[in-house]
């Protein structure tokens, strides 16, 4: 049984309740501006939340959509890619980002991701690309960049496209070996991004925006993304119909004049858990590449192989929530035996989905909450439980 006193509040992994609490005029004002005006599809704060997202991208295009994987679904459109195309995607990510590529008539390539940071290996990238190869999606996974230096010269190289899965890194930025740094998803042809509520800049339901900084290819998603019209009635292309409901992003834009003070939140409880854990044998805390910031959308631990199930039992009995992301790697979801994968092939992803846990990070969570949390970890490892 638990010897350690149960937190007086109950501790979220995410509490939005709490971080929309400051903020709640504000949104109901903007959601009473929308319902005044009964613009519901395509009203005007769609396209002033495009304009302010992109001048918070440092003037990159935006153009919303449905949700995150309808963006990945439309960045992949825009490239033309041919039947059976290649596309070289991470094995430790959200299914989604292989799911955009298959649904097309693609072939999602799975490779290896390096065991710190978590982003594509691009030594591995190299190995997987072939002539048919067409394009390479990055997934900025957890909050941090993965390695846009590498990534970007390799698709130089091979003249392939580089997409950005920025669903979870809304706001980090990396520097590149020349210039100043400049925002995830901004980098490579098309960058996508989720807005389920969940992320770091999320609405009250579904929605999504790709990003570009090519003025042509920013119309060309428009048009895709709605019907494949140039104008109503007139459709050059086969497109899909998915666009961001006004009423989500009248939120949004809310949200975005709060997301640096929320990112700043973030960075303080994952820098306060790094103090306390850092060090702590059979734990790693996240490694940070010194090229990105790290917005945090998670804090994900890893654990000496065998502990980490139970370690996330010994907090659930003491009233931490944690969850694994992800259990499965992408190569061995059952939908997708059909290339032929096997265990053991990406030995780096497949440990990591035995041995990642994300403990509770949000803008919100009390200081008493995070000493708690930090206790039991160091209880777990200090009473050396198996």
């Amino acid at each position: 049984m638990p010897t350690t006193p149960v937190s007086a509040l109950p501790i979220h992994l995410l509490d939005l309740a709490a971080q929309h609490a400051p903020i709640q005029s504000e949104i109901n004002a903007a959601l009473q501006e929308v319902l005044s005006q009964a613009a519901f599809i395509q009203g005007p704060a769609v396209g002033e939340f495009a304009r302010e997202l992109g001048t918070y991208l440092d003037e990159a295009h935006v153009i919303p959509c449905g949700n995150g994987t309808d963006a990945l679904q439309l960045a992949l459109m825009s490239l033309g890619l041919p039947a059976g195309a290649e596309v070289i995607v991470p094995a430790f990510t959200y299914v989604a980002t292989m799911e955009a590529v298959a649904i097309l008539g693609l072939r999602p390539v799975c490779v290896e991701v390096l065991p710190d940071t978590f982003g594509l290996d691009p030594a591995a990238v190299a190995a997987a690309i072939t002539p048919r190869t067409g394009a390479i999606i990055a997934v900025h996974l957890f909050g941090q960049c993965a390695d846009l230096t590498s990534l970007t010269e390799l698709a130089r190289q091979h003249r392939l496209a580089l997409i950005e899965d920025n669903a979870q890194a809304i706001g980090a930025t990396w520097q590149l070996a020349q210039g100043p740094a400049v925002f995830a998803g901004t980098v490579g042809e098309v960058g996508t991004t989720s807005f389920f509520p969940s992320k770091n800049l999320g609405a009250l339901g579904d929605g999504g925006a790709l990003f570009t900084r090519d003025e042509a290819r920013a119309t060309y998603l428009r048009q895709l993304a709605n019907h494949g019209q140039t104008r109503k009635y007139y459709h050059e292309h086969v497109g899909l119909n998915s666009r961001l409901d006004t009423l989500q992003a009248a939120v949004l834009r809310v949200k975005l004049r709060h997301l640096p003070t929320w990112t700043a939140a973030r960075q303080q409880v994952a820098a306060l858990y790094d103090d306390a854990l850092s060090g702590l044998s059979g734990l790693q805390i996240p490694v940070r590449d010194a090229r990105s910031t790290h917005v945090f959308h998670q804090y994900t631990v890893t654990v000496e192989p065998g502990r980490r199930d139970a370690l996330q039992e010994f907090l659930r009995e003491r009233g931490i929530p944690s969850v694994v992301y992800y259990p499965v790697p992408t190569h061995l979801q059952p939908a997708y035996q059909y290339l032929g994968y096997q265990p053991g092939q990406f030995p780096v992803a497949e440990q990591l989905c035995r041995t990642v846990l994300s403990l509770p990070i949000h803008p919100t969570l009390p200081r008493e909450q995070q000493h708690y949390i930090i206790g039991a970890i160091k209880e777990y490892f200090g009473a050396g439980a198996q």
